[in-house]
């Protein structure tokens, strides 16, 4: 072994051991928000997640958590480990492609290598690899369960793979890396597809290996042949073969007669043994291309087998088992993601296209009587001529999709997008906001974690920003060394070695920008997306460690002496990924944060046992599922996704018991909620049932599919309706008096039926399905909703619920007037006292991002403040000034700054004679209002969405004062909001 080997071994582990140990000592010792909740529970009991699935990831998932040893609190951080593990590998990984790259720069054969050459081969290793390791966006996702530090991983070992090849001249030993590679490529598919988009950019390594005398058409034939590569992995491979399965076991089944999987089978043994023949034959004849290619496939496919598992545990129906992809046709569904729709990527309709028409399109099938039978066919639509275009950017017709896109663009309502609106939304909105915005928080600075941050140039770190900004713990400003070393970095690959520069370039653009046009984002997302581009910044930091190399030949022209160069460079250039880290640490620390468990635990504490509780996004239920999945806390409660209940398998689901929770009452057959069977179902007034309809007797005549409520669609198919927009449903008031779930105040308003206006709006599948749960409980078991759901799913019903803690209860009397609920404030005071989880919430060192400062903490303050406002009306004060004191210490403004719900506060501080406390937090809740206000005003950002909450806090402040009569306070909060808000409106504020 040389010395340069010696060095390069021992470094990399050592910059392996320090990745390692930040990841350890800051990832999350618990489920986080998003989907690590539902990728924990999938990997502890081996469940089905939602599509494509990552059975690879879950299955190392398993193996982590048996590190645990039967300690249930503990498996999360396990699984969690599994995501630190994978990170510190990829930088290791990327300390080899840097010194194994760098060693081509400085062109020398390792026995070559003098002391200053390894001494800078090592510094550029270790000051690109650590940036790496300390960048914001990888950082992230290195410390908690889920799949993008290992397929990170799976990116940097196969990009160190290739180049290892490259340096391989024994053609044996050659073939047996391309044979690992692909290898590499068929496990990555079973984590995340990101290690797919690499292919073709890597197939420039081997034109030039290969093909010693290069041209540019050449390198476009290697370019499109890595397309293909890539084509035929993602297209004709993932999804391709599962279909073409699909067709033999339709035909078996259906034209053979055979039983279930007789087909699949069949094809399996064909497939499997022309792979093999193919290696046999080409293997006698010589045909070295062919037998590497044909042992590539194999290996290709022996990694994506670990997609059996989805299959395998599809059967057995776990409680979590998205789509149900129990056989082959459900499957090609699942890895297609088809329940989320399709995005046009180079030609389709724009947001303002109409359908003209629809068409059937594949037909879809399901097990019935021995055979495949079709039930529909996938819809597809034809729009109205001339609507469509290239490259459509602007598709989007969800809710508020459309006045996004006007918005950005200055298009009047109903224009249709030109190219060069079309262009400039892409340009300015998915590339600028969505991408590039994301790598400038990585290498030059971040203004803060508030969601659409901006970046941090040098020149701000002299302004002066307000507090809730400049305090905020990602408020990082790297004054663009990062970005300048990476630049520096470039540079010299482009004197020294322009074939590598072409084909980093390419992988630099094929996980950015090539991604962002891939993805065709919407207007909005729920959440940042910087994660996903972390391919293109692992590239950049390459490019970081060769800025070493730069700043060495730079230091030349001063330092004779190679190695004080080469230590001069090193030294300098380590300045970099230090202040990354160090700025970088206490945002990304989450050693102590818990609440995502927590909130969990409290929404299922919000509710009486055996209840059915209804959720809404990823945030509601993934830790829902992990709290019971993996702790078994609270499994009574059936937790019931309305995000999923719009779909036949949720449905069937929901219809059995799962632990401690028996099926849902549902009375509607699998018939009246199969995929494109009453997925809407429109409202269409009769006049007979104007003045309201019996709910149970309507889902009667839905589930006859009674002609009375059908009317005719386009397509020729019948749907049923929404006959009235008012519902009634009967009551057995005696039977209800006698199971005590009614306050005592509000029992003689019982009575022998509920009636309410549901509205004239159309129904989706999954309302019309927690109408049937309503009807066909008749009040047997509890049904909550969760208070985090937004204003429709509630189906109008408000009036009808009982707040309890974080979630409301349906019951079946009215408090007129209660258009958002009532509040039981025994339930909701023992509930919020003595049932919740509150853990280090009032821990200043703990870092709480935007994800936990919004719906959590919101949920708890408004949960306090409706309880204490209903204690102080019923005269309650003790109990109310115990609540209130209890969310101020629970949620301290220097742990949990305080928001527009905390202005709330004041009037019920005052009303408990708390005068002192009140003032406090006005006085507190002002000065920073008017802070963030006047920077806003002089820094021309008036239209922020922050600058409306802190025109509402100060609205609230002098409103409260001036009810408490503290007039000259009032006066002078009075004066500071009059003032911005002139200003606001002065700027077109909205």
């Amino acid at each position: 072994m040389t010395r340069f080997n010696r060095s390069n071994n021992l470094t990399g582990w050592i910059v392996f051991a320090i990745a390692l140990i930040t990841y350890t000592l800051t990832v999350e010792r618990t489920a986080s928000f998003w989907d690590c909740g539902e990728f924990i529970a999938c990997a502890f009991k081996l469940q089905v997640p939602h599509p494509p699935g990552a059975p690879f990831f879950l299955l190392i998932g398993r193996i982590f958590s048996l590190l645990a040893f039967g300690d249930l609190s503990n498996v999360a951080y396990w699984i969690n480990m599994v995501s630190v593990l994978s990170s510190a590998f990829t930088i290791l990984f990327l300390f080899w492609t840097i010194t194994l790259l760098a060693r081509k720069l400085i062109a020398k054969s390792d026995a070559d290598l003098t002391s200053g050459d390894i001494i800078l081969l090592m510094g550029a290793g270790i000051v690109g690899s650590l940036a790496y390791t300390w960048s914001d966006s990888f950082w992230f996702s290195a410390v908690e369960a889920e799949v993008y530090g290992m397929s990170s991983f799976f990116t940097a070992i196969v990009i160190w793979a290739v180049f290892k090849w490259e340096r391989v001249d024994d053609p044996a030993a050659e073939n047996r890396w391309l044979i690992f590679i692909a290898y590499l490529v068929g496990l990555s598919i079973g984590v995340h597809l990101l290690n797919l988009v690499t292919i073709p950019a890597l197939a420039l390594v081997y034109y030039f290996k290969k093909f010693p005398k290069v041209s540019v058409f050449g390198g476009i034939l290697a370019f499109a042949g890595g397309l293909v590569v890539l084509a035929i992995i993602n297209s004709g491979i993932i999804p391709g073969l599962p279909s073409v399965a699909g067709k033999f076991e339709i035909f078996f089944v259906n034209s053979l007669g055979l039983p279930y999987k007789s087909g699949v089978i069949f094809f399996i043994i064909i497939f499997i043994g022309a792979i093999i023949w193919g290696i046999r034959y080409s293997h006698k004849k010589g045909n070295v291309l062919l037998n590497t290619s044909l042992l590539s496939l194999a290996f290709v496919l022996i990694g994506y087998a670990s997609y059996l598992m989805v299959l395998v545990r599809a059967e057995y129906n776990p409680p979590i088992n998205e789509n149900n992809p129990n056989d082959v046709l459900s499957f090609v569904s699942y890895l297609k993601r088809e329940q989320y729709g399709s995005r046009p990527l180079l030609y389709g309709p724009s947001f303002v296209s109409r359908p003209v028409s629809q068409k059937r399109g594949a037909p879809m099938y399901r097990k019935q009587d021995g055979k495949y039978a079709i039930y529909d066919y996938r819809p597809e639509y034809e729009y109205e001529p001339g609507s469509s275009m290239l490259l459509p950017r602007m598709y989007s017709t969800q809710s508020g999709h459309p006045q996004l896109y006007q918005q950005m663009t200055g298009l009047a309502e109903g224009q249709k997008p030109t190219m060069g609106a079309n262009l400039s939304f892409m340009f300015s909105y998915q590339i600028g906001h969505m991408y590039w915005r994301y790598f400038l928080w990585n290498f030059v600075g971040r203004e803060s974690d508030e969601e659409g941050a901006g970046n941090m140039l040098p020149w701000d770190a002299g302004k002066t920003y307000p507090a809730p900004i400049a305090n905020n713990k990602a408020h990082d400003n790297y004054f663009m060394l990062p970005f300048i070393l990476g630049l520096l970095g470039v540079v010299i690959v482009y004197f020294r070695q322009k074939r590598d520069l072409l084909v980093l370039g390419l992988l630099f653009v094929l996980t950015g920008v090539a991604l962002v046009v891939y993805l065709n984002s919407p207007p909005t997302e729920p959440r940042e997306r910087d994660y996903i581009y972390v391919g293109s910044f692992y590239i950049f930091c390459i490019w970081i460690g060769f800025g070493v190399i730069s700043v060495a030949d730079a230091l030349g022209k001063f330092v004779k002496s190679a190695t004080t160069r080469a230590g001069a460079a090193t030294a300098v250039c380590l300045v970099v990924p230090l202040i990354m880290g160090v700025k970088g640490w206490d945002n990304h620390n989450r050693d102590n944060r818990f609440h995502s468990v927590d909130f969990a635990k409290n929404l299922l504490n919000s509710c009486a046992p055996n209840a059915i509780l209804f959720t809404g996004g990823d945030n509601d239920t993934f830790p829902l599922w992990y709290v019971q999945e993996v702790e078994g806390f609270r499994t009574d409660v059936r937790v019931c996704n309305l995000s999923l209940l719009g779909t036949d398998w949720y449905i069937d689901q929901m219809k059995r018991k799962t632990y401690l929770s028996e099926a849902l009452p549902i009375s509607l057959d699998k018939n009246n909620y199969a995929f494109g069977k009453n997925d809407i179902v429109p409202f269409y007034e009769i006049p007979s049932v104007k003045g309201g309809i019996n709910l149970k007797e309507y889902l009667g005549l839905v589930k006859q599919e009674n002609k009375a409520i059908q009317v005719p669609l386009t397509s020729g198919d019948m749907t049923s309706i929404l006959p009235s927009s008012v519902l009634f449903l009967p009551v057995n008031a005696e039977a209800i008096k006698k199971m005590n779930i009614i306050k005592s105040d509000l029992v003689p308003f019982v009575s022998d039926s509920i009636s309410w206006t549901i509205g004239k709006g159309d129904l989706y599948k999954s309302d019309l399905i927690m109408l049937d749960i309503i009807a066909t409980n008749d009040w047997v078991r509890p049904i909550y909703f969760s208070s985090t759901l937004g204003g429709s799913s509630y189906l109008n019903l408000k009036e009808y619920m009982q707040l309890e803690g974080y979630a409301y209860r349906l019951l079946p009397v009215k408090v007129p007037g209660a258009s958002d609920g009532y509040v039981n404030t025994d339930v909701m005071y023992n509930n919020l006292m003595n049932k919740m989880f509150w853990r280090e919430l009032d821990n200043p060192k703990t870092y709480y991002d935007n994800t936990y400062l919004g719906s959590p903490v919101a949920t708890a303050r408004i949960a306090f403040l409706r309880l204490t406002g209903q204690l102080i009306a019923d005269g309650r004060k003790d109990e109310a000034k115990k609540a209130i004191e209890r969310s101020l210490a629970t949620m301290p403004d220097k742990s949990i700054p305080y928001d527009q719900f905390s202005a709330n506060f004041i009037g019920p501080l005052f009303d408990l004679g708390e005068t002192k406390k009140a003032l406090e937090i006005a006085e507190t809740m002002a000065t920073r209002a008017d802070e963030v206000l006047t920077w806003a005003k002089d820094n021309g950002t008036t239209k922020r969405r922050d600058t409306n909450v802190y025109l509402y806090i100060m609205q609230i402040i002098v409103q409260e004062c001036r009810e408490a009569k503290q007039e000259a306070i009032a006066k002078k909060y009075e004066a500071i909001f009059q003032k911005h808000l002139a200003a606001f409106n002065m700027y077109g504020g909205q």
